[in-house]
């Protein structure tokens, strides 16, 4: 099997991106990787243009930022147990895009999401940032589905 020095774990703070990063950071114990731990902030729709008061969209870009930042370290310190060699990574963007993108600025040679699950119209309505990766990837990508055990 391949050393893989640099693992990319995409999360969105839920069970499922829970589980591939217990995966991941297994994975990079037993290779030695630098982990690099990503979190995407989906660009909301940007709706400047239109009248909405009593919102200020800078604003309320800071504090979505600020709450990822938040979220990102609180993670990082439930789940890392020790190990020291990974860095925190969080950007704006489309997920898929901004996870290929940061793979390959990094020179990852493994990305690893969990998957949601979704079929049916769930699928066709939401898509799957984790199908999107799969496909568009140049590099190896892992998905971890969420078990059943895992679900409260």
């Amino acid at each position: 099997m391949k050393d893989f020095t640099t693992i990319l774990i995409a999360v969105d703070f839920s069970d499922s991106s829970d589980n591939a990063f217990e995966m991941a950071l297994a994975m990079a114990k037993k290779f030695s990787s630098r982990l690099l731990v990503l979190h995407v902030i989906n660009e909301p729709i940007d709706l400047r243009g239109f009248y909405v008061p009593h919102i200020s969209f800078d604003k309320l870009e800071e504090e979505i930022e600020e709450g990822a930042k938040k979220m990102m370290e609180s993670f990082c310190r439930r789940h890392m147990d020790g190990f020291e060699n990974y860095e925190t990574l969080i950007m704006p963007g489309l997920p898929y895009d901004e996870i290929i993108k940061q793979a390959a600025e990094h020179k990852a040679e493994l990305i690893v999401l969990g998957t949601h699950g979704r079929a049916g119209l769930d699928h066709v309505l939401f898509g799957s940032t984790a199908e999107k990766v799969v496909r568009k990837s140049t590099i190896p990508v892992l998905t971890v589905r969420l078990d059943d055990a895992v679900k409260e």
